[in-house]
């Protein structure tokens, strides 16, 4: 066997995926390097799981709501090992086309561990394979705090592994996966804690995503301590008790999700071998064309500690092998202005600038937002909020940011922030005539600015 390539992806999530399929379209001799299965956190244990649970907990909550319209609907229960199995069953479909994919594009499938020999050449079990160019894209893991009794607790990967449905559970953070997983059990039927070392959840949105999704939050009877520096996890009589460092206790949990963050999956890659340089927490630095310090090998996604959303590694792999094998020596991915969705209870949706940013640019700035309670609750006796919020800055004021909370602003994100992209202007989105009835009519007819002269 020839085990030497014109490029090594180390890692088979959708970065390492990206960057193989392009360079293997043109022409090139790949391989993918994997220890477990394709698709990585995204498909296994993170979006695709995780968009499936959050379409049952909405149906769910559709059923409670329908009555209201007159729709003789009840709410029996959640089979959650139905919802389970056919989660999985979606998950090994798109498992089944990565497979039969990867090997008809030609592109050699190594199962296992890679260790870096130097900077061209990685060994997996004992087998050592060589290349001109090496792509590190081994993505990230949930993180689980050092304090007593923390192997008590649960993360995202073991939530993906329950197989009933748990009770009462105390989800410990207030960021993306936190807040999404609290959303999915509370409209399941589960009781839900939040607790977070920040004093809001969501603490690097604007303000008005925080205070929005907080409300909703609370609306639908999840409980709140922010903030809350968990010191330790104990097992009690009445279930696991969720401990803070002054030794205040929330007891009676059967389950405690640990949603603190994830890690780059850097250190068993042996990268000092090869020279690249590492920061103490793992994230590989690169420059703006994925360059590490080592000439030949780069690095993707999760890692690099940019943006860590699946639809920029991909985009990122993709511009890298066009710059590699297509003669496109100024190819990169643009980081600026990178849309991004919480799939809360309703979801969130934000591109660009929160206000505080754009103030800190020294540009005059002019904000434009509004909050109410959308036609989709209009025969309910209560309904989430909706909030939106443009960022303006200049005098022409072009919009650099747009904030959201509500019903479909996960769908309607896309196109605004094409709008964002290029350079839209608050006249262009006033001139934009509206659709009628829809929350999205509110982006494009809000008035009375709140003006930083």
């Amino acid at each position: 066997m020839d085990n030497h390539f014109d490029l090594i992806a180390i890692g088979g999530g959708s970065g390492g995926l990206a960057v193989a399929e392009k360079a293997a379209a043109f022409g090139q001799r790949v391989a993918i390097i994997e220890p477990n299965k394709l698709g990585g956190t995204c498909v296994n244990v993170g979006c695709v799981p995780k968009k499936v649970m959050w379409y049952a907990a909405n149906l769910a909550a559709g059923a409670r709501d329908a009555r209201d319209y007159g729709v003789l609907a009840d709410l029996e229960g959640v089979d959650w090992k139905a919802l389970v199995s056919g989660r999985e069953g979606f998950i090994a479909g798109i498992l089944d086309y990565w497979n039969g994919y990867v090997a008809g594009e030609g592109i050699t499938l190594i199962n296992g561990r890679a260790r870096f020999v130097d900077a061209r050449t990685v060994e997996v079990d004992g087998t050592r394979y060589t290349a001109e160019h090496i792509v590190v894209a081994t993505g990230g893991r949930p993180v689980v705090p050092p304090v007593p009794g923390s192997e008590l607790g649960i993360t995202s990967d073991g939530f993906f592994q329950l197989q009933q449905q748990p009770k009462r559970v105390c989800v410990v953070g207030g960021g993306y996966i936190g807040v999404e997983l609290a959303g999915v059990l509370r409209a399941l039927g589960s009781e839900v804690t939040v607790v977070a070392l920040e004093g809001r959840v969501l603490e690097t949105f604007d303000p008005m995503v925080s205070e929005t999704v907080a409300h909703n939050m609370a609306q639908e009877g999840i409980a709140m301590h922010l903030p809350f520096a968990v010191g330790s996890l104990e097992r009690r009589d009445d279930g696991i008790a969720v401990i803070d460092r002054d030794g205040q206790a929330l007891t009676g949990f059967d389950t405690v999700l640990w949603a603190v963050g994830r890690a780059p999956n850097t250190r068993e890659l042996n990268l000092e071998a090869a020279g690249v340089e590492v920061q103490p927490n793992g994230i590989v630095p690169t420059d703006a064309y994925q360059n590490t310090n080592v000439p030949g090998i780069y690095a993707l996604g999760d890692i690099t500690g940019r943006a860590p959303l699946t639809p920029v590694a991909i985009a990122a792999g993709r511009r890298l092998a066009e710059r590699l094998f297509d003669n496109q020596p100024e190819r990169r991915l643009d980081y600026d202005n990178i849309p991004t969705v919480v799939f809360a209870h309703p979801p969130v949706g934000s591109v660009g600038m929160t206000e505080a940013q754009a103030r800190d640019t020294g540009e005059r700035v002019t904000v434009y937002q509004t909050q109410f309670q959308p036609m989709r609750y209009a025969l309910n006796r209560h309904g989430p909020r909706t909030a939106m919020k443009l960022v303006c800055t200049g005098d022409n004021e072009r919009v650099v940011g747009i904030h959201m909370v509500g019903d479909g602003v996960d769908e309607m994100l896309q196109g605004f922030a094409v709008a964002v992209k290029m350079g839209a202007t608050k006249a262009d989105f006033d001139n934009t005539v509206a659709i009628h009835p829809v929350s999205a009519e509110e982006l494009v007819t809000l008035k009375e600015p709140n003006a930083d002269e």
